[in-house]
């Protein structure tokens, strides 16, 4: 069982900056499971926004490319998705997923409670 607590969101003006948070449980989480940060806003379908697999390749979606950041922390086991430029169209309501990606968890899913972002002036 793997369990995700994000952090972080919050209002902000258009062109500010955000760092939300992912705090995992499990000291392998890491090695085991891909992480992945996900957006919602209201009316519309949950999007990918952000990963990082197990072997630390990392990408983006087009809309948040050269602005958003994923990283990870081992020794806290947190991700992190530094937001940079932000704009009105990047509010939602930020998600964070473990994606299982080895044998013994291979399709296991866990999500977060979501942390609400505002871009607004």
């Amino acid at each position: 069982q793997v369990q995700l607590v994000e952090s972080g969101g919050g209002l902000v003006q258009p062109g500010g900056s955000l760092r939300l948070s992912c705090a995992a449980s499990g000291r392998s989480i890491f090695s085991t499971y891909d992480m992945y940060w996900y957006r919602q806003a209201p009316g519309t379908q949950r999007e990918l926004v952000a990963f990082i697999t197990t072997g630390g390749w990392k990408n983006s979606a087009n809309s948040v490319k050269g602005r958003f950041t994923i990283s990870r922390d081992y020794a806290k086991t947190t991700v992190y998705l530094q937001m940079n430029s932000l704009k009105p169209e990047d509010t939602a309501v930020y998600y964070c997923n473990a994606h299982g990606a080895v044998a013994g968890v291979f399709g296991e899913e866990y999500w977060g409670q979501g942390t609400q972002v505002t871009v607004s002036s």
